[in-house]
Formats: C-alpha cells, sequence, structure tokens
C-alpha cells in the first residue's frame, strides 16, 4: 500500500520545525518519516535543522534529480530528497515542510498528499518573528500582510492553529493524521 505525503505549509515564524521536533518521535511511533530538507541558507543561520549547500551545490544537485520536489522562495532553494519516493512506496508516511506557494506543483506530483496549514494569530506571529531577529519591522509587516492575503487563497487543506502551546500542537497534528488515515 502506498504511503501518503503529509505536506505541512504554514507562514515563516508559524512554528513549523518546533512543531516537527517536538511530535518526532509521535511520528515514529505511527510510520510517519519526516523528510529533511535541502536549504541554500548558511549553516550558521539558526532554524530548521536542514541539510545547508551553496546555491552551486544546489544546482548541481538538482540537475541529478536528487530531489522529488524543488522550489525557491524568499530568496532560497529549498528541495526534499527523492529517497521520499522510496519511502512512499514502501508504504511509509512522509512528512514535509513544505511550501504554499509550491503546494499546486506538489499535489500535481502526489496527488492524494495531505496538506496541513499551520496557522497562527497575527500579533502571536508577529511576536515570533521579532523575537527570531532574522528580519526588519518592515519585513516583518509584509510578511503579515503577505500572510494574510496568501490564507484566503488556499483551498483544500486541514489547519492547525498553533497559536496556544505547543504540546497542544502536537496532540491536534496526530489526531489529525490518524482522523484522516480512518478517513482516507
Amino acid at each position: 500500500m502506498q504511503g501518503r505525503l503529509i505536506y505541512l505549509i504554514g507562514p515563516s515564524g508559524a512554528g513549523k520545525d518546533s512543531l516537527l521536533d517536538a511530535a518526532r518521535a509521535a511520528l515514529a511511533e505511527r510510520g510517519v518519516r519526516i523528510a529533511r530538507r535541502v536549504i541554500t541558507r548558511s549553516a550558521e543561520a539558526i532554524g530548521e535543522a536542514a541539510q545547508a549547500v551553496s546555491p552551486e551545490q544546489f544546482e548541481r544537485l538538482e540537475a541529478e534529480q536528487a530531489f522529488a520536489l524543488s522550489w525557491r522562495a524568499n530568496g532560497l532553494a529549498y528541495g526534499i530528497p527523492a529517497e521520499i519516493d522510496a519511502w512512499l512506496t514502501a508504504g511509509e508516511d512522509v512528512l514535509i515542510n513544505g511550501s504554499r506557494g509550491y503546494l499546486p506543483e506538489a499535489r500535481r506530483r502526489y496527488p492524494n498528499l495531505l496538506a496541513v496549514l499551520l496557522s497562527v494569530e497575527q500579533d502571536v506571529l508577529r511576536e515570533r518573528l521579532l523575537t527570531r531577529g532574522r528580519e526588519t519591522p518592515e519585513q516583518i509587516e509584509a510578511r503579515l500582510a503577505r500572510n494574510a492575503l496568501f490564507s484566503g487563497e488556499l483551498d483544500d487543506y486541514i489547519r492547525l492553529d498553533n497559536s496556544a502551546s505547543l504540546e497542544r500542537s502536537v496532540e491536534r497534528l496526530l489526531q489529525l493524521l490518524d482522523e484522516h488515515r480512518q478517513c482516507g
């Protein structure tokens, strides 16, 4: 039986990496693998546990078809290793940290994917972005405005609110995956 791709999306600062880290053991118990992204952000950058590569390395990997999915966003290149196809073929579910803008292409490649939108109240998101310190206040406000517009453009996804405690979000993610497995 083919596994399902679980495509986690949400604005920068919504807590995708924190959620994945906190849910890792529980997801593994359910047979869900988390794919590690390849990203052109420097290895010194604070944030997700991705494999950092140079833009040149990324281009080479992409040309070698090392990625099942790859896209550009926010001045960076992102790739999901091709090994996820073997995991899916083996019947394992695979969770990836995806891109909202790339969702239509990901759906074409994986028609039965489950899109999960991690959302956060605007005030909570603003505070997280300010605390993270990667962007100027003006850049943060522009992100918030883009996020408000973008969330209205998406369809066919499950929304998971991450405005409260991380523990509650992990519980809800596991609930959603269990509910969807029963329906699917």
